[in-house]
């Protein structure tokens, strides 16, 4: 069976969980280690079972757990060239480092792992799909726009992980900064309810069944918010959630509900 679980997820920090084949991955731990533990054992998982780390992108809200998990469980760490280069984890052992500078897949623990690009202001950041056997899953958040190589990479995923970070509306009359809002707003920034619907829309014609709103923003938005904007945007495109498309949202401080395949 292939379980697919957000630990945490939001601007306040992201961890994701796979199991597949026998083989555990955490995508992602920007959250301490301590309270990475606590959210595995909410799901009966355990740290120490954890076989590897993929990382998305550099930003502490992916990676501030990384490096403690992987000196404590000596657990492989995966990422770009670039991820690596900007990351801020401490020293990991070298056999522990694996950098791939293409998007290549990858045979991680026997699960099909294709790297693809995301929009997003970081050093070679990339979001996730994992092929397993017959069935395929994708991590895509922190996406400024729907770029091609998104588009591409999650067509076809039985279950996606999708960014709904913030509301147009709420951002714009909220109390960030003006630069702040430009950067969230910006093609290299977060993707908002709007796109977001968009683009589950495209994944649904495309075969998904389903979908898990993530990386909430705890200012622009709420999972109320999230799930009735996206629900709308799905229903103007003749798509009913419940009927051809099953969705949910990422809790932000606790461990979401079970995606199983």
């Amino acid at each position: 069976m292939t379980r697919l679980c957000t630990l945490v997820s939001g601007s306040s920090g992201n961890a994701v969980f796979l199991s597949h084949g026998g083989t555990r991955l955490l995508i992602d731990c920007g959250v301490s280690g301590s309270l990475a533990r606590s959210a595995l054992a909410g799901i009966g998982e355990r740290c120490e079972d954890i076989d590897y780390i993929l990382v998305t992108h550099e930003h502490t809200d992916h990676t501030q757990g990384v490096g403690v998990l992987s000196r404590k469980f000596d657990i492989p760490v995966i990422a770009s060239k670039g991820t690596w280069d900007g990351m801020n984890i401490g020293k990991i052992c070298e056999k522990n480092k694996i950098l791939f500078e293409d998007y290549a897949q990858m045979d991680v623990g026997g699960i099909g792992v294709t790297p693809f690009d995301i929009p997003h202001d970081a050093a070679m950041p990339t979001g996730y799909r994992f092929d397993l056997g017959a069935r395929s899953v994708a991590v895509a958040t922190d996406l400024g726009h729907i770029s091609d190589s998104v588009r591409a990479a999650l067509s076809g995923c039985d279950a996606v992980l999708l960014e709904a970070n913030y509301d147009a509306d709420m951002l714009e009359n909220g109390p960030y900064p003006y630069y702040l809002k430009k950067r969230i707003g910006s093609a290299s920034g977060h993707l908002c309810n709007e796109d977001s619907g968009e683009l589950a829309a495209h994944l649904v014609r495309c075969g998904t069944k389903q979908i898990m709103l993530g990386h909430l923003s705890k200012e622009n938005n709420s999972e109320t918010v999230a799930f009735a904007t996206v629900a709308r945007v799905l229903e103007r495109c003749g798509i009913a959630v419940g009927r051809d498309v099953l969705m949910g949202v990422a809790p932000r401080y606790t461990s979401g509900a079970v995606i199983a395949l």
